[in-house]
């Protein structure tokens, strides 16, 4: 079923996506409509060239017409993945452009946690769950629900069944324990300064 055009302009980016991916021209057309000036925009200020920015335009949305199918709703925005795409195929021609061939090109930061992150993360994570183990209940329960869940503390009442001054009183206690179990492994674990 196709969505008449004039109801789409307060359809998500993400809905319009989809409807494209099911069949719907009429989305891919108020999507291109809505996305394409963006794009084309950021591609001009990037590149400094309007024909270079609406051949990336187009590569761009091709792009994401490909993706459609596959497009796997809230994790992430539809403008954000097409404006990565976007600022990759600028650079690629900015390092043709410049000469620079792509094994000569540097290095591109690399921002996954080094393997010496990843173990000092699941060491932290394994010490702060022995830790939480010898709590009171109570405490680990409200620390938990708080700290870790994030949980405002009188939804953390709630389901506790007590009164917002006892989680408060159970989390500041827990937070203690915590710190005072935890303390003598700040250096072990990575939180000693400098």
């Amino acid at each position: 079923m196709t969505m008449p055009f004039d109801l789409m302009t307060d359809v998500t980016d993400d809905a319009l996506l989809i409807l494209f991916a099911n069949g719907d021209a009429a989305a891919a057309r108020m999507l291109a409509l809505r996305l394409a000036p963006r794009v084309l925009s950021v591609a001009a200020r990037l590149l400094s060239d309007r024909t270079e920015a609406e051949d990336v335009t187009q590569e761009a949305m091709l792009r994401l017409w490909r993706i459609a199918p596959d497009w796997r709703q809230g994790e992430a925005k539809v403008t954000t993945w097409l404006y990565r795409v976007t600022v990759n195929l600028c650079t690629d021609r900015l390092r043709r452009r410049r000469g620079v061939a792509l094994e000569d090109a540097p290095e591109v930061e690399d921002d996954a946690p080094s393997v010496e992150g990843r173990m000092m993360d699941r060491d932290r994570v394994a010490a702060l769950e022995a830790a939480l183990a010898r709590l009171p209940d109570r405490q680990r329960q409200a620390v938990v629900l708080r700290h870790i869940e994030g949980l405002p503390n009188p939804e953390i009442a709630a389901i506790l069944g007590i009164g917002v001054e006892a989680v408060e009183s159970l989390t500041a206690r827990g937070k203690r324990a915590l710190a005072a179990m935890l303390g003598d492994r700040r250096a072990e674990l990575g939180y000693e300064e400098g």
